[in-house]
């Protein structure tokens, strides 16, 4: 079987994900698959933004050559086209080390997880057999969010915004999609957790 748990920001797809690992899943967050793919895509990202970095004064590389994440960000955020250029060179290399992930451990006969947020942006949500959609009330996963990152509120809640209607763009996917409601304890979620995946 394979999972996507998803879900905005402070809902609590980390902890799902680990009380799946617990049931004998084996996971992968994508979000540190994204930075692994950014650094293989390191010479396409210079190539696409290297000239308005030079402009902007920006250096796209650290000092030890790694991508400068926060630097390209600065300079593609504003202008949705290139956001749509840098997910157009990263994603193609996000969903192969995905696949590969995928491929090993449904070899072995195992069952995975992905913890993705924006999983529905590739091909790859149509080989999910279900969708977990961890949610939470939103004054709850801001102090959630205060708590855990230390983050201003105006942070907080600029996340909060960019994440805006996350669950009807998974529904628009045609995904096999289950809504989770994360509002008690840790012990609590894994409960219905546990009773989710004993329906599958």
């Amino acid at each position: 079987m394979i999972v996507c748990v998803t879900g905005p920001m402070a809902a609590g797809k980390n902890a799902a994900c680990e009380i799946l690992e617990e049931l004998g899943f084996v996971s992968i967050d994508a979000d540190i698959t994204v930075h692994q793919a950014v650094e293989n895509s390191k010479d396409l990202i210079c190539q696409a933004f290297g000239k308005i970095a030079q402009q902007k004064n920006i250096s796209l590389l650290n000092s030890d050559g790694t991508v400068n994440r926060r630097n390209v960000g600065s300079i593609i955020f504003e202008d949705p086209k290139l956001v749509q250029t840098q997910e157009n060179i990263v994603y193609p290399e996000v969903t192969r080390i995905l696949k590969e992930f995928i491929d090993y451990h449904t070899k072995l006969g195992k069952n995975v997880v992905i913890n993705a947020t924006v999983l529905y942006k590739v091909d790859l949500i149509k080989q999910m057999d279900k969708v977990i959609f961890i949610d939470a009330p939103v004054l709850q996963r801001f102090f959630r969010a205060k708590k855990r990152d230390g983050m201003k509120p105006k942070q907080i809640l600029q996340r909060f915004s960019n994440q805006k209607h996350l669950f009807t763009k998974y529904k628009k996917s045609n995904a096999d999609i289950v809504r989770v409601w994360n509002t008690g304890n840790f012990q609590q979620l894994q409960k219905k957790i546990q009773k989710l995946v004993s329906g599958f």
